[in-house]
């Protein structure tokens, strides 16, 4: 069950995306940020608030940081909601898109031109 709303931003939309792209793989931040050009700054608070939405599940890799040679990663998977949920709100971001792109006017008049 969400736990509030998602405000979709552009940045958020390319998150969901990525995750979409392969729903049932788990993903972590830089790989994320890595697909969307997005800085982890950004890329890290929009999973806490998918997280907190119950649209994802995180845990720590079970690596040995040691031996792999850098940090454990924290991994995200879409949880069945979530899945269902992003589907939803990325599907009405791009109906949303479409709405106000086919009210953009296609070519601008010049000043002063008459019909």
């Amino acid at each position: 069950m969400a736990r509030g709303t998602l405000r979709m931003t552009g940045p958020t939309r390319a998150v969901l995306e990525t995750l979409l792209a392969a729903p049932d793989a788990v993903h972590y931040g830089l790989a994320i940020g890595a697909t969307t050009a997005l800085p982890s700054g950004t890329v890290h608070p929009i999973l806490a608030r998918l997280e907190g939405l119950g649209w994802v599940t995180s845990t720590w890799e079970d690596i040995d940081p040691v031996d792999a040679g850098r940090p454990r990663r924290r991994l995200y998977q879409l949880t069945g909601d979530g899945l269902a949920q992003a589907r939803a709100a990325v599907a009405s971001a791009k109906a949303k898109q479409a709405r106000l792109a086919s009210r953009a006017p296609s070519a601008a008049r010049p000043q002063g031109a008459t019909s």
